[in-house]
C-alpha cells in the first residue's frame, strides 16, 4: 500500500524503523489526526488511536489520559510552540518521533493558505536530542535520510545529499 502513497520514501523508511522497535501487539497513540501513515500502521497490524485535532500546546488531555504503550509523532513537533510540555505529558514508556530537519539553504515551511500548516521549529538533530534528554527520554536508536525532489535548481540539487528527516526511538528514563 505505502509503495503507491506519497511520500513513499519517507513512509517506507518510517515503517521500517517503526517495525524495528515496536511490536504490533503494543498499542499506539499517534499524535495528530488520522492520516495516511496512521492508516499504513493499521494495515500493518498496529492498533492505533489518533489525537482528535486539538491544539496540543493548549490541550494535552488525550495524551495525559492515554493508556497506549507507545506514542508516535511523525512530523508533528515542528508545528508546536512547546514540544517540551507535550513530551513531559506522555505517560507511555516508548516514543517514536520524526521531524523535518532544519535546512541551511531553505527557510522554515509556512503555508500561505493554512494558518495551522506552519513549522515553528525545524530541528537540527542535536536540538531534538537535547529536548528529549531534558524531558526524561533516552534515545535508543536514530536515523536520518534525504528527501530529493524531481526538480532542477540549486535547492533540489542540495536535497539529494542533505538529510531532511530525523527519526528517533526513545524510552522513558524519568517521570
Amino acid at each position: 500500500m505505502y509503495e503507491k502513497t506519497f511520500p513513499n520514501k519517507r513512509f517506507k523508511l518510517t515503517l521500517q524503523f517503526l517495525k524495528k522497535h515496536i511490536d504490533p501487539s503494543e498499542t499506539i497513540l499517534d499524535l495528530g489526526v488520522k492520516n495516511p501513515f496512521s492508516e499504513i500502521m493499521i494495515s500493518e497490524g498496529y492498533v492505533v488511536e489518533n489525537t482528535k485535532g486539538e491544539d496540543l500546546d493548549e490541550d494535552r488531555s488525550t495524551i495525559e489520559n492515554s493508556s497506549a504503550e507507545v506514542v508516535t509523532a511523525f512530523e508533528i513537533f515542528e508545528h508546536l510552540l512547546s514540544p517540551y510540555e507535550v513530551l513531559k505529558s506522555i505517560k507511555s514508556q516508548k516514543l517514536v518521533i520524526s521531524v523535518p530537519m532544519r535546512l541551511w539553504f531553505a527557510s522554515a515551511y509556512r503555508s500561505k493558505t493554512d494558518k495551522w500548516d506552519r513549522h515553528y521549529h525545524e530541528f537540527e538533530d542535536w536540538q531534538l536530542d537535547w529536548l528529549l534528554e531534558k524531558t526524561g527520554w533516552k534515545i535508543i536508536d536514530r536515523q536520518q535520510w534525504t528527501n530529493p525532489v524531481k526538480k532542477f535548481g540549486i535547492r533540489p540539487f542540495l536535497r539529494r545529499f542533505t538529510n531532511r528527516y530525523y527519526i528517533v526511538y526513545a524510552e522513558r528514563i524519568s517521570g
